[in-house]
């Protein structure tokens, strides 16, 4: 299949979205796997006797592990949720659309970044639309 055909149809074939979604599921299972891990240190954090040694030096690093973990975890079931989304997709055969553009998102993209919405054309003429949108105030205005 060369290029503009994958341009040109409308949604990405049964077969395509039955291998989509099997990566996807392997993905999901490593990051549930690897945020309960997270979740798990976290906790393990918090019940460790912390508050017994007040003040000490470790307390510094203490709660920046903690809220690097907790930011981690963070982070961790957003992809989590972003998987089990683009699995909805999936069923309802929208997997793979560009939400921008309407055309197909490249599989070699869909493989690298499972739960992309957006081609890289459609992300780029998103950014060009919100950078026109919230255009910053200019430092160097005439002050008279």
């Amino acid at each position: 299949m060369n290029i503009n055909d994958n341009q040109s149809r409308q949604r990405y074939s049964d077969e395509d979205l039955a291998e989509f979604d099997e990566m996807l599921k392997e993905k999901l299972v490593v990051a549930k796997e690897l945020l309960e891990e997270l979740q798990g240190q976290l906790s393990d954090l918090n019940n460790s006797g912390d508050e017994n040694r007040a003040g000490t030096f470790d307390d510094g690093a203490s709660n920046w592990q903690r809220e690097h973990i907790s930011k981690l975890a963070s982070r961790q079931q957003k992809f989590v949720r972003n998987l089990e989304h683009a699995l909805v997709r999936i069923k309802n055969k929208t997997y793979g659309v560009c939400i921008t553009t309407g055309k197909l998102i490249s599989k070699e993209r869909l493989k690298l970044v499972p739960h992309a919405t957006k081609s890289i054309d459609g992300k780029k003429s998103s950014q060009g639309t919100a950078k026109k949108r919230f255009k910053p105030l200019s430092l160097n205005k005439d002050r008279k």
